[in-house]
């Protein structure tokens, strides 16, 4: 099935931009970010920014990434793809992220949620003068690390 990301959620003050693969099954479904209840994305940066509450209105989550610069997007603008796994991707068109960074150019930073979204980014635009690239542990359920690894990762990454 042929599948496409979202639009990427940045405004002008972004410094650090995160960049996933595609959205799984169940955040296509309800159109929104990391929406399956076992992915610890949200609890990592409401960890790591706030007091760990995390709301149910996904606008809300938007304005959060945005009060703290982050910006949120996908290396996969479309794809193919059974369920979630990335390994299941086929036939992908990449995002504009160069033209994203250009319009955007106060972020410096590019953490990527797995492995999987990094080697499809390095494929196909390699290094980038001028901005940092991080790969960080998934978020996913599917990636056992535990919590407090992964969020330790993503602190440091985050606040350095």
């Amino acid at each position: 099935m042929r599948i496409a990301s979202f639009p990427p959620f940045v405004n002008a003050d972004a410094e650090i931009l995160i960049l996933g693969t595609m959205p799984g099954a169940m955040s296509l479904a309800k159109q929104e970010y990391y929406a399956h209840r076992q992915n610890v994305f949200w609890k990592i940066l409401y960890t790591i920014f706030g007091d760990g509450k995390i709301p149910e209105i996904f606008t809300e989550k938007v304005a959060f990434l945005q009060q703290n610069n982050i910006a949120l997007w996908d290396v996969l603008a479309h794809c193919e793809r059974k369920g979630s796994l990335d390994s299941n991707i086929k036939n992908h068109e990449e995002n504009d992220i160069l033209g994203l960074l250009s319009e955007y150019p106060k972020i410096r930073k590019i953490l990527f949620n797995g492995k999987e979204s990094h080697r499809f980014f390095q494929k196909k635009f390699g290094p980038i003068a001028g901005i940092s690239l991080e790969v960080m542990p998934s978020t996913s359920p599917a990636y056992t690390l535990k919590f407090e690894e992964k969020l330790e990762v993503w602190r440091e990454a985050i606040e350095r």
